[in-house]
């Protein structure tokens, strides 16, 4: 990469930064070391939450390709959840009162190789919502706020409405949260398992504007020190997750 187009991108990873609510770092295990992660940062699989995950586009994702999410997650002891995400966004562009929706937050997602700014539009949901809008018995709109679905509606390619979209999931997610006295940071590892049998594993961690570079730094160095493979191909959660279900579609459809 030319020294001028790196000098760009940090000045623009800087204005999204110093604009966004948090930073989240994230880094995908690739298969052949997830068993030696697992052992090297003590994870016990019975203290995972289960979730489960839906998204809905079309089978063409037409959604996706505009850079609109919409998702819903079911999650095990917790109020379940539907988000409208919008990515990439730059927050200095983003209007005021959309910025002081306290159910908006913008954050910064950043991996090894790359990084997004996301606006996301999250809200809470009764616990049996979702099974009865995935199940056809409720307008999948009714999942989202009206706050939401104006979000989306400014932002979905014309002629898309939420009860046009076809149902991709569900995924079961296992998350654990782990504080590592070495680290005094909290981290995340959610483990994404695919109908095929597939999976991919993430740790994670967040943090405040201002403070990725250290954070990046101490994980790196932490992790690292574990002897654990930080230089592999990342294979996001979600793009996985649409080319499965995607291809299922377009099959069933042939």
């Amino acid at each position: 990469m030319p020294a001028q187009l790196q000098l760009e991108e940090m000045v623009k990873l800087r204005d999204l930064v110093r604009d966004s609510d948090s930073i989240e770092l994230k880094l995908t295990v690739p298969h052949r070391s997830q068993r030696a992660t697992n052992r090297a940062l003590g994870i016990d699989p019975l203290d995972a939450q289960i979730r489960q995950v839906f998204f809905f586009d079309t089978p063409d994702l037409d959604l996706n390709n505009a850079g609109v999410v919409a998702r819903a997650r079911r999650i095990q002891g917790r109020a379940h959840d539907s988000v409208i995400k919008l990515r990439p966004v730059v927050p200095a562009e983003l209007p005021a009162d959309l910025r002081k929706n306290p159910g908006f937050v913008v954050e910064v997602d950043a991996l090894p190789g790359g990084y997004v700014c996301s606006g996301s539009m999250k809200a809470p949901l009764p616990t049996d919502v979702i099974q009865e809008a995935v199940r056809g018995d409720r307008p999948l709109r009714k999942l989202f706020t009206k706050a939401q679905r104006k979000f989306y509606d400014a932002h979905a390619p014309a002629g898309i409405a939420l009860d046009d979209l076809a149902v991709l999931g569900p995924i079961f997610v296992l998350k654990v949260k782990l504080t590592p006295p070495e680290l005094g940071r909290r981290l995340v590892g959610e483990v994404w398992l695919y109908p095929d049998g597939s999976r991919v594993v993430e740790l994670s961690t967040k943090c405040l504007p201002g403070e990725g570079i250290d954070t990046a730094a101490q994980v790196r160095a932490y992790l690292a020190a574990k002897n654990l493979d930080l230089d592999s191909e990342q294979q996001t959660k979600t793009k996985t997750a649409f080319e499965f279900f995607s291809a299922e579609l377009r099959a069933a459809d042939a």
